[in-house]
């Protein structure tokens, strides 16, 4: 037992977000600092999924896209369960504070991350075609259904205008670096599995980390609520994530699903994105939306940092699995 504590080394990824985190709370990245760390993130995250592009085959990139079962399991997941979790939380508007729970609804009425769905599946050696696929369908179709689940079940009044450039983003920043990282696969290929490439996965999710703390930091947004209600929105986050990533991972193995697509199904069903969540609830919400986007702030780092835990531990096991061997 003492050999084994004194054997164990943290898990880089692990080590990443919370220096990541901790750097942006004592020194966050504002004015020109922000925007070549915006850029820097943009360039990361389109390396990366250039990277997927390249790594995978075309067939298995045809078979994520055919794989409707796992897509609509996700979906189903991102936009029905996690709704209907979100009214069940209705009595908490009677304990936080005024325009807190509207949040924490709207939080659960955001697409599915992309970015950090496809890392995490890729680390735990899961479905990364079908992750990025299912991803990527969340998103796209979440700039029309997530303002529909708005005016539903939020009743904010007035028209709702989702920009279209919250679309192009997607395509420029993640579909087409991929796109063309499958064209030039054959070129590619060799550089794209080499062991340094890897550690861009790690980069990738500690910059949006610092990021996104960054820019609570600089907003100011951590100071508008009692420091109870944050105490409460953190351990409802936690239960919340541990929640859908079980109840994920069970109904998957018992709709017959293999590993990699159990994996998959766990990493883009039980993540909300906040890259896509902000920009969509500074429309929505307007001069209100600062208060609306702290649950989901608060959400978005708490899944990065469980999420970072179970990624390790299934990588590590996928790892330590024999080889199948030819026949």
């Amino acid at each position: 037992m003492w050999q084994r504590i004194v054997s164990w080394r943290p898990d880089p990824l692990i080590v990443g977000i919370v220096a990541a985190a901790i750097l942006a709370i004592f020194f966050p990245a504002s004015g020109t600092t922000a925007e070549v760390f915006s850029w820097a993130t943009k360039i990361a995250i389109g390396f990366l999924f250039f990277l997927y592009g390249a790594r995978l085959s075309p067939q298995d990139a045809l078979a994520g896209v055919k794989h409707w079962r796992l897509h609509i399991t996700i979906l189903a997941f991102t936009f029905v369960l996690f709704p209907i979790l979100g009214l069940l939380m209705k009595p908490l508007d009677w304990i936080l504070s005024p325009g807190l729970y509207l949040g924490i609804l709207y939080m659960t009425l955001a697409p599915s991350t992309v970015q950090s769905s496809v890392n995490f599946t890729s680390i735990a050696k899961g479905n990364v075609a079908g992750a990025i696929v299912s991803a990527s369908a969340s998103n796209l179709l979440g700039i029309v259904v997530t303002p529909v689940l708005v005016m539903l079940l939020m009743a904010t009044g007035g028209g709702v205008h989702v920009d279209s450039s919250v679309f192009l983003d997607i395509s420029l920043q993640l579909l087409l670096p991929f796109a063309i990282g499958q064209l030039t696969r054959r070129w590619t290929l060799k550089f794209a599995a080499a062991k340094t490439t890897k550690n861009v996965d790690r980069l990738s999710i500690a910059l949006v980390v610092y990021a996104a703390f960054s820019e609570g930091m600089v907003q100011g947004i951590w100071s508008k609520v009692p420091a109870g209600d944050i105490v409460i929105l953190i351990v409802l986050s936690v239960v919340l994530v541990e929640f859908v990533l079980r109840l994920s991972g069970f109904v998957a193995k018992k709709m017959g699903f293999d590993r990699k697509d159990r994996i998959a199904i766990q990493f883009c069903g039980s993540k909300k994105s906040l890259a896509t969540g902000l920009p969509m609830a500074a429309v929505i919400f307007g001069a209100d939306a600062s208060l609306y986007i702290l649950p989901l702030m608060i959400f978005h780092q708490i899944q990065l940092m469980i999420c970072a835990v179970y990624a390790a531990r299934w990588g590590k096991e996928a790892e330590a699995e024999p080889e199948p061997q030819p026949a």
